[in-house]
């Protein structure tokens, strides 16, 4: 009930991209979930990193795990993450968690032009995990985050926290997800208004194909914002029937065994945001594959967050538990 109270006060919050900060934390930090779309909430594996998009997951994640996540982002700029498990109990899970963007170096100038230095801008999120199978078929969890980042002179903090919802029906392989991401408020901002941070109220769902190797998963994301004045991408309010589409985020996968799979994934709104900033090569389109072993899985995928430059992802896992 706790968790359903704190999904519903979300629907009042308006956290509009063109006016909050650490938009970075809308970066996907999974492989598996950038070759999907970049948004992926609902998705059963063995994955840590899909554990950082929606905390219910972390009940899917082996005990005694460890996690690596890279992705080139705009030019010059990367981004990485790492995070750990562990079981509690029959039905608990724990992890820690750490991410970051870091924009290489940066000129240091005074408003005359004059150049005084140069310095590194730096984004930075960390956090702890639990989550706990609440049956056999549903499964909650939350994320406590710190937010920090750094831009010369000028430095922002924030505190947040993630709620997730996850149903999963074995026998017919559907899985039903709720999240709600970066519900929380700055502690320090960068002048004197404090600014919204990137809320965000997210559902998906996962389901394969009866026997074929096929699945399919279809996640709606930004579903406090549906007025066309709320709405903003590239400066531009959309039009007409776009709004709702822009909502879908849909992707595939072929699961070639149960070690294989390779996965192709379309993002509407980022298809619509990176044509109307001059980029419609492969806008919105993402794909990718992946390997996972016993104990050592690992993913790539490709994407496109910038018209400066594509985006490659590249995931590692490692399961410490020994073998019984």
């Amino acid at each position: 009930m706790l968790l359903l109270a704190c999904f519903s006060l979300t629907f009042a919050t308006k956290a509009q991209e063109s006016g909050s900060v650490f938009n970075f934390l809308n970066l996907p930090v999974s492989s598996h979930s950038t070759a999907l779309g970049g948004k992926n909430i609902s998705l059963i594996e063995d994955d840590i990193s899909l554990a950082m998009q929606n905390p219910a997951l972390l009940t899917g994640v082996s005990d005694k795990t460890i996690g690596f996540s890279f992705m080139t982002y705009m030019q010059g700029c990367n981004t990485g993450a790492a995070a750990y498990s562990q079981q509690v109990g029959a039905r608990g899970n724990w992890g820690v968690q750490a991410r970051f963007v870091g924009y290489g170096s940066t000129k240091e100038t005074l408003l005359s032009g004059e150049e005084v230095g140069t310095f590194k801008p730096l984004d930075l999120c960390v956090g702890g995990q639990y989550s706990h199978l609440l049956s056999d078929r549903w499964a909650g969890g939350v994320t406590a985050k710190f937010i920090y980042s750094h831009y010369g002179e000028f430095t922002s903090c924030a505190l947040a926290a993630d709620l997730g919802l996850n149903y999963y029906n074995e026998e017919t392989d559907f899985s039903l997800s709720l999240a709600a991401r970066n519900l929380g408020g700055q502690i320090k901002s960068f002048g004197n208004q404090h600014d919204r941070l990137p809320a965000d109220l997210e559902m998906g769902f996962t389901k394969s194909l009866g026997h074929a190797p096929i699945r399919i998963s279809v996640t709606m994301v930004d579903l406090t914002r549906w007025s066309r004045d709320d709405y903003f991408t590239t400066g531009n309010k959309l039009k007409g029937g776009s709004i709702f589409i822009n909502h879908f985020v849909l992707g595939a996968e072929w699961l070639i065994n149960s070690k294989f799979y390779v996965g192709l994934g379309y993002n509407f709104r980022r298809a619509y945001e990176m044509t109307a900033a001059g980029s419609s090569h492969a806008a919105g389109l993402s794909f990718g594959g992946g390997v996972n072993l016993k104990r050592l899985k690992f993913g790539l995928a490709y994407a496109k967050y910038h018209v400066s430059a594509p985006t490659l992802a590249f995931t590692i896992a490692y399961n410490f538990q020994k073998e019984q």
